[in-house]
């Protein structure tokens, strides 16, 4: 506080300052070389993880997707030395085949065509028509802008560059170590014997165990006595059984459905189409409801056939059999009411629409339709769904008493906190 002109500072008795000590920090001031040991695999985990649309760069490398792999793609979609999953994408900012000593971007993908990869890269660069030049190996299809890129060069009498001494897996990103270990953290990988793992099993894109619904995994095979086979049901295709696994349907050409007039004079070719097509329209992801889920590759408009719950079809005494033998060993159980004599079992030979979680406001039906002369589980767009939304319906289980309930975590606005 100023007196007579001069400033007085006080001091409280706590705060007097200290004597420098020899090993005190008097100055933030750094006059040395300073290393920051960082934890790089916990930094990638947590871009993957994050629900917000980060971006992991690498130098001249922007990392933007890393696909998918089902079980049935593991073998083709791989070399003993790289992993190719589909949907990987990445964007590469390297020298224009089109114009001297400047970069252009080269946006690189990973697609499915006829079971077997293909390699694109999108050239994109100011003031110039977009090129897309597509091959079956990432060498290839980069030699196709390698070659030009070094013929510039030599007519331009520029710095040489040498296509054979550059890897298209370098260029694609799939050497660089944090992508790799992202690839090596694939669900199902582990069980490529041919790979050789630079890295080992990482956990970076380490997928969460199931919620069971008891609250604990020795329990579970108590949920047996919750729903019966033989159960009775007010709707016509009742589903019983484990109530996580075996929803209901609606057989098509009831009065109350108002989805099967909209495809009766075409529901055979909306079928091949959808049988064509189905792998456009999904694709399996971590679930924000329970476990994994599906969620709707494009945008589905309403009506739409979009998966089809397949599985191997048995007898009903068949399936009760297998339902002890399941629970025996401890699996979960995937199994689908066809008709009165039929249930569709998924739960070893099963397709990506058993992962489809219950939600007290859905987006999909279940619907059992009749389809060359046979009938079908299809899974129909009941609004329109947009782009990255989870795909779910209502599994419609019985009332039971209050110490056979079973939570919902569907989070709807409408949730009735119990699905049954």
């Amino acid at each position: 506080m100023p007196q007579n002109g001069n400033v007085v500072t006080t001091y409280c008795p706590a705060h007097v300052p200290k004597n420098e000590k020899e090993n005190e920090l008097t100055t933030l001031s750094v006059f040395r070389r300073v290393y920051v040991n960082r934890d790089e695999n916990r930094q990638v985990a947590t871009v993957m993880h994050q629900d917000h649309n980060n971006l992991l760069r690498v130098g001249s490398l922007i990392f933007l997707s890393v696909g998918q792999l089902l079980p049935h793609q593991l073998q083709a979609f791989h070399t003993p030395n790289y992993i190719y999953p589909i949907g990987y994408k990445i964007v590469r900012f390297y020298w224009s085949m089109r114009v001297p000593n400047k970069r252009c971007r080269y946006v690189c993908s990973i697609h499915d065509v006829a079971g077997r990869p293909e390699f694109r890269v999108l050239v994109q660069e100011p003031c110039q028509d977009d090129l897309e030049l597509r091959d079956s190996t990432p060498r290839a299809v980069w030699a196709r802008i390698l070659e030009p890129l070094a013929t510039l060069r030599k007519e331009m009498g520029g710095v040489q560059v040498f296509p054979r001494y550059i890897s298209g897996e370098d260029l694609f990103g799939l050497t660089e170590p944090a992508v790799v270990r992202v690839l090596e953290s694939l669900p199902g990988v582990e069980t490529l014997t041919d790979y050789r793992f630079k890295y080992g099993r990482n956990p970076l894109l380490e997928l969460p165990l199931a919620v069971n619904p008891t609250g604990c995994a020795r329990t579970e095979p108590k949920l047996k006595d919750k729903f019966l086979w033989k159960r009775p049901h007010t709707q016509r295709t009742g589903s019983s059984s484990r109530p996580i696994f075996v929803p209901t349907a609606t057989v098509a050409g009831e009065a109350a459905c108002p989805y099967s007039k909209q495809f009766v004079h075409s529901k055979s070719s909306q079928y091949k189409k959808m049988k064509q097509e189905w792998r456009n329209n999904v694709y399996l992801a971590r679930s924000k409801i329970q476990g994994l889920g599906l969620y709707a590759a494009r945008d589905l408009e309403r009506h739409t056939m979009v998966i089809e719950y397949i599985g191997e079809v048995i007898r009903t005494e068949l399936s009760e059999l297998r339902e002890k033998l399941y629970e025996a060993r401890n699996r979960g159980i995937y199994m689908f009411r066809l008709d009165e004599e039929r249930v569709v079992d998924a739960t070893l030979s099963g397709g990506l629409a058993r992962y489809i979680n219950h939600s007290c406001n859905p987006n999909c039906v279940a619907e059992i339709v009749e389809v060359e002369r046979d009938l079908r589980i299809i899974i129909f767009a009941k609004r329109r769904i947009s782009r990255g939304e989870e795909l779910a319906y209502d599994y419609k289980f019985d009332i039971e008493d209050d110490q056979h309930k079973i939570p919902c975590n569907c989070g709807a606005p409408n949730c009735r906190k119990w699905m049954n």
